[in-house]
């Protein structure tokens, strides 16, 4: 068989042909690999649980929340000095659900 540029081209030519056939279901089963890639990825990533010593340290981290006693007496004076305060919080006491 000798190789001539011709047949070369017409080969080429030919094949191009027949890849430019099929390369919207190339292209289609591309995308849906990938997909699916995707969704396999996330559901394993979902289903991991945190081992119980992370846990625990987390929660030997987390402090309970602290008010500053100056800053609770200055607001509960605020509140006792001012009618339309009081107010506003004896209307919302007796009826918490009107806007």
């Amino acid at each position: 068989m000798k190789l001539q540029a011709s047949s070369i081209k017409n080969n080429l030519g030919h094949a191009a042909l027949t890849a430019r056939r099929y390369i919207l279901p190339i292209f289609l089963i591309f995308l849906l690999g990938i997909y699916s890639f995707l969704a396999w990825r996330v559901l394993t990533l979902n289903q991991v649980e945190p081992d119980q010593s992370v846990v625990t340290a987390k929660l030997q981290t987390a402090g309970v929340p602290h008010i500053d006693p100056d800053a609770l007496s200055k607001i509960q004076q605020l509140q006792d000095n001012s009618v339309e305060v009081q107010s506003l919080f004896d209307q919302a006491r007796s009826n918490p659900f009107q806007e």
